[in-house]
């Protein structure tokens, strides 16, 4: 068997597939890969128009990738991340990714007319299947993101804990500076929670926690955040809201949360909240600023009864 008999043989069993074009986009080969993973037989497309045989394919960009490998005499190259696949071959995969095609890394190689190598006579395409490769990326990418949610997320009640909700604070403070628009913040705590916790054990306190958060959040905007302060006291930061807004909004709540029972068990427990509502002003040197002054009207909401919605004045 001499060498081109060899070599032909090697492309057969290679579990990559393997096509060769002419500067006319002719298939001149095709290997046994292709075959079985595109459901043709390669008498059937040998010297047949590429775009003829796959009309699926991204005509415009193969044939600048092809055509660039005819004029340039190098290699061309496109991964599975700048476009996950170019031919529409199933994977067998028993696992699901995003696609239910093939991811491929795609090689252009030119071919030499002779020994010379000035003459690009033919291309290869060289189609190789990393559906395993796009699937773990797509897992590790998916962990990452989880990992972030935990990593700014309150564990009990799902909304943003401490640390994340500080650092969207800081950023909307110097935006609320910057371009003079109003800023407020809510703070709100569960009146009397240690009473909850003493009557019904801290699963039903825990509940409560979760239950408020979850009916406060259906009354917010998309760019408001509610964040876990500590314990049983919660802020929300309002951007593009005045003080009357916010305070609007922060009485609403309270009266509608004070008629929501949340079960438990065979109990009904009635909660109520005190809430503390300023908005922002450019004598504040920081958001601490602000949680100082909304946590001195929260301390006027728990001074005149609790269940009762206070705004701080300078």
């Amino acid at each position: 068997m001499n060498a081109f008999n060899i070599g032909a043989s090697l492309i057969e069993k290679i579990n990559s597939g393997v096509l060769v074009v002419d500067e006319s986009f002719n298939i001149t080969f095709f290997n046994k890969f292709m075959e079985s993973h595109c459901l043709l037989k390669s008498k059937d497309v040998l010297t047949k128009n590429l775009f003829d045989v796959f009309n699926d394919l991204p005509e415009k960009w193969l044939k600048r990738k092809i055509q660039s490998v005819f004029m340039l005499n190098t290699p061309g190259f496109s991964s599975w991340e700048q476009r996950q696949f170019v031919f529409k071959m199933r994977h067998a995969r028993p696992v699901t990714t995003s696609s239910e095609y093939m991811a491929q890394n795609i090689t252009f190689l030119p071919i030499l007319a002779d020994e010379s190598g000035s003459e690009v006579e033919q291309v290869c395409i060289l189609v190789e299947d990393v559906t395993d490769v796009c699937f773990y990326q797509e897992k590790l990418k998916e962990t990452l993101e989880q990992l972030e949610v935990v990593s700014r997320t309150d564990g009990l009640t799902q909304v943003a804990n401490r640390r994340f909700w500080e650092e969207r604070f800081e950023v909307e403070l110097e935006t609320a500076n910057r371009y003079k628009h109003p800023l407020s913040l809510i703070l709100f705590d569960l009146d009397k929670f240690k009473q909850i916790n003493d009557t019904y054990g801290h699963q039903g306190g825990d509940l409560v926690l979760i239950e408020i958060t979850k009916f406060i959040k259906k009354k917010l905007r998309q760019v408001d955040l509610m964040g876990r302060y500590g314990g049983e006291e919660f802020g929300i930061i309002l951007p593009n809201t005045d003080a009357e807004g916010a305070f609007e909004l922060a009485d609403r709540i309270r009266t509608e949360f004070a008629q929501f029972p949340i079960s438990f068990g065979n109990h009904k427990i009635l909660a109520t909240i005190s809430l503390g509502v300023v908005e922002y002003d450019p004598s504040f040197d920081s958001y601490e600023d602000m949680v100082t002054r909304a946590d001195i009207a929260l301390y006027q909401s728990k001074a005149s009864g609790r269940n009762t919605t206070s705004l701080y004045r300078a």
